[in-house]
């Protein structure tokens, strides 16, 4: 294939974070009189609350957890519950890509838990779910592998009567996928992923239970101011009402709130999770018919409806070994990044070579029916370019 697809997609960004803007975003739609206004005035205060109630009404979490804005994006929430509530009893840690490894190292060599037990599964796979004691032991785990491409399917195998905690990493789920609060104590998530928003700003959605583990169990390590949640023995509620623990940036939470409103404009999580389901479906259903390529995923019940990873499978790549493979596969990133035509869909460092291809609501199912002629395209040239090297 040496033509040009005769076809762009309309917006060419699928990257998998920060993820593409909504549909007909425009920084003239977002409203500009918290900007140059302290965030404890009462101004910023009430914009706060409302990206937090938008929050609740768009993510449909209950309404006797409480949600805060926390700093340090998704990665800061993870890590003020970590050092805030595990170390109460013996732990799990799930891991099957780079995410999940990381708070395994932050459990295992930081905070250096005795009783962490890891569980853990390759690029592509999940973790056997049967080994995880949900019913005496905290677990803490990834709902969906941004670099893998590989989530749970849903909540079943976390006991309805547990007396641990269950510490979800939510963060290229939230939005695009059913997240069972029911059997979810903490879920964290930041803004730049499925709604598109901007970085550096993290949520923290604690249950009851959660909130109980804060207010009777204090660690043994000190914690930073930035990790404190609670005073005196008790939950600091001000942090749940729009009181940030640090100064937070008004644009971006003036960003947050117009997609949140946009999200509830088109149908609430329905809608957005529909959103993602086709838009996936698109590169699922192309990948299944396309020999030179593979969904990392081994398992399709398990695969991503966001963060769709792919490895190249073609037998001649492949029989020249995983140089080529590289090789082949930064050659179709950087092809379709000087064309214009797709922006930042290579693999994740850590994870296998390949491509990965964001697929959430924010992303119009015509434009990633627009790339995969131009992925097509970009593997010809790259095969080519390797034969003639060779």
């Amino acid at each position: 294939m040496t033509d040009l697809p005769s076809a762009r997609p309309r917006a060419p960004f699928f990257s998998s974070g920060p993820c593409a803007k909504r549909p007909g975003w425009s920084l003239q739609n977002l409203k500009t009189e918290s900007l140059g206004r302290s965030h404890r005035a009462k101004l910023g205060k009430a914009r706060l609350k409302l990206a937090i109630d938008l929050t609740r009404e768009v993510l449909e979490v209950p309404t006797d957890y409480r949600i805060g804005i926390v700093p340090a994006s998704d990665t800061g929430a993870v890590e003020m519950v970590l050092w805030s509530m595990l170390g109460a009893r013996p732990v799990d840690m799930l891991a099957w890509e780079s995410f999940g490894e990381g708070w395994v190292t932050d459990v295992v060599k930081q905070l250096r838990l005795p009783d962490a037990r890891v569980i853990s599964a390759a690029y592509g796979e999940l973790p056997d779910l049967s080994q995880v004691d949900t019913k005496t032991r905290d677990v803490v785990f990834t709902w969906n592998g941004t670099t893998s491409g590989v989530r749970v399917p849903n909540a079943d195998w976390i006991a309805a009567d547990r007396e641990g905690l269950t510490i979800c990493d939510a963060t290229s789920a939230a939005f695009a996928q059913k997240l069972d609060f029911a059997k979810l104590d903490v879920v964290t998530f930041s803004w730049q992923k499925v709604l598109g928003g901007e970085a550096a700003h993290g949520m923290l959605i604690l249950s009851p239970r959660a909130v109980e583990r804060l207010e009777t169990y204090k660690p043994a390590w000190p914690l930073p101011k930035i990790f404190r949640m609670t005073k005196g023995g008790k939950l600091i509620e001000g942090i749940f009402q729009g009181e940030t623990i640090n100064t937070p940036s008004m644009l971006a939470v003036e960003d947050y709130i117009d997609a949140l409103e946009w999200a509830k404009s088109i149908g609430g999580l329905d809608a957005l999770v529909a959103k993602a389901d086709a838009n996936a479906k698109v590169v699922h259903d192309w990948a299944a018919k396309t020999p030179w390529i593979a969904n990392l995923a081994k398992d399709p019940a398990t695969a991503s409806n966001t963060s769709v990873c792919l490895v190249v499978a073609d037998p001649d790549v492949v029989a020249k070994g995983p140089e080529a493979v590289a090789q082949v596969a930064k050659g179709i990133t950087a092809a379709l990044d000087k064309e214009g035509v797709a922006f930042d869909i290579g693999a994740y460092r850590d994870a296998p070579p390949g491509l990965r291809i964001w697929c959430g609501a924010t992303v119009e199912q015509s434009d990633l029916e627009a790339l995969t002629p131009w992925l097509d395209w970009a593997f010809a040239q790259e095969k080519a370019k390797l034969a003639k090297a060779a």
